[in-house]
């Protein structure tokens, strides 16, 4: 049994069925051990937002890091390194999860989350505005999830596309936004930051893209994947 639920942005009525059944895959395939559920605990004590990826989620994104063999992981928006755990985890001896936390209290509990996860030595934790960060950063990374503020989702792309190499694989998260996303005339900040994210995608020529729609304990929401082309 997980230790937290997560709060979907856009909640329906279909939402509990879409989290029993994440908690069904999650429990077989994506188990939280004593530190995943620990770093849920700390996050909803500490008063974060309960906004973490799912714990299939969170096992998605290690899968990815191993495919690709990524020994360097950025991540834009730590929260509570629930979903940095997950990465770290999934990398060799040597390898490194640079993230980037705004805010000092979510930075604060996601450092105390990675230390008693014992990946202290796998993970560097940046506080600050992501985009005063990202410049002093050097690249190339393997794997690159951007899920911080989504107004300033092209900004993150375009540092993204900087601290990239040919093969590198960029995720961002929440693009569908309860369905959201396909209205131009939205007046949800998050939701045109996102459009145009996803603009920037469609038009970039050193990247191959697609989106997945995703239903579960985060409501109806998703993720893009992009590759970085040779």
């Amino acid at each position: 049994m997980r230790a937290e639920m997560r709060v979907p942005d856009y909640p329906t009525a279909d939402s509990a069925s879409w989290a029993a059944v994440d908690e069904y895959f999650a429990g077989l395939l994506a188990p939280e051990d004593e530190h995943l559920q620990s770093a849920l605990a700390a996050n909803a004590d500490n008063s974060l937002p309960a906004h973490d990826v799912s714990a299939t989620q969170g096992k998605m994104l290690a899968l990815y890091a191993r495919m690709i063999g990524a020994t360097r992981v950025l991540e834009i928006g730590t929260l509570g390194a629930y979903s940095t755990i997950w990465m770290a985890r999934a990398l060799p001896i040597g390898g490194k999860v640079v993230t980037i936390e705004y805010d000092r209290r979510h930075a604060a509990t996601a450092q105390r989350n990675i230390d008693r996860a014992g990946l202290s030595e796998l993970v560097e934790l940046h506080v600050g505005k992501a985009l005063d960060v990202l410049p002093t950063l050097a690249g190339p990374f393997d794997l690159i999830f951007i899920d911080a503020d989504k107004p300033n989702n092209p900004h993150y792309l375009r540092w993204a596309l900087q601290l990239s190499r040919p093969g590198t694989v960029i995720v961002g998260d929440n693009v569908v936004r309860g369905g959201a996303v396909k209205d131009p005339a939205s007046d949800d900040a998050n939701v045109q930051g996102v459009r145009a994210f996803l603009e920037i995608i469609a038009s970039e020529p050193r990247l191959d893209a697609t989106a997945i729609q995703t239903v579960g304990e985060k409501g109806w929401d998703g993720f893009a994947l992009a590759i970085v082309r040779d």
